[in-house]
């Protein structure tokens, strides 16, 4: 996989590099002004600080993974409101994760950290927000948080001891309450606060 660095912090560049060399990662390249012409990313990670236009028009095929340094939620959405991100992974999360994220994102799917999801899950709602967030259950919200995380129903049921046939039903219902028809539509509205 062919990963991009562009962060703001070299130091922390050097070391997501570095870590990622450690582990197998070889085709990574940090951004520092000019990139080899063949060197076409999958994965860019990049921070509030170094996520332009210009990159997404210069890759359009890659996906953007935000690295969330403890930025408020409110750049965080507007953020993903600006920009084609593809996932938003904390400062604090384990490389186990962090290889997981990466895969995630570079098959397509969306990757949110836990943390960033619980936040939106159980931050207050506004009176001009739809109730979909207010009547959504414990299961439900659960299941939601799994789905942020790329996981498929088949590994929701294995986590929460479920069938796939329950998991597609309580899926269904979400969707209902969100007056939504996809995981990354789902995501988006709560991520957004536009639940």
């Amino acid at each position: 996989m062919n990963i991009l660095i562009h962060l703001s912090n070299a130091l922390v560049a050097e070391g997501i590099n570095g870590l990622l060399a450690h582990n197998g990662y070889d085709k990574t390249i940090i951004h520092n002004g000019s990139l080899p012409e063949q060197f076409v990313p999958q994965v860019i990670l990049v921070d509030t600080n170094t996520l332009t236009q210009k990159l997404s028009s210069r890759y359009p095929d890659a996906k953007i993974l935000l690295l969330d340094t403890g930025i408020e939620k409110e750049k965080i959405i507007s953020a993903l409101l600006s920009h084609k991100i593809h996932g938003v992974l904390a400062t604090h999360t384990g490389f186990q994760l962090f290889q997981k994220a990466l895969t995630v994102v570079s098959d397509g799917q969306i990757w949110i950290d836990n943390n960033t999801v619980k936040a939106f899950l159980h931050q207050n709602t506004t009176a001009g927000q739809s109730a979909g967030i207010d009547s959504v259950t414990n299961r439900e919200k659960d299941i939601i948080e799994f789905v942020c995380h790329g996981c498929t129903n088949k590994e929701i049921a294995s986590k929460l001891s479920l069938s796939e046939h329950t998991v597609k039903a309580h899926l269904n219902r979400i969707f209902k309450k969100f007056n939504t028809t996809s995981r990354s539509k789902l995501i988006t509205l709560l991520v957004s606060g536009q639940t």
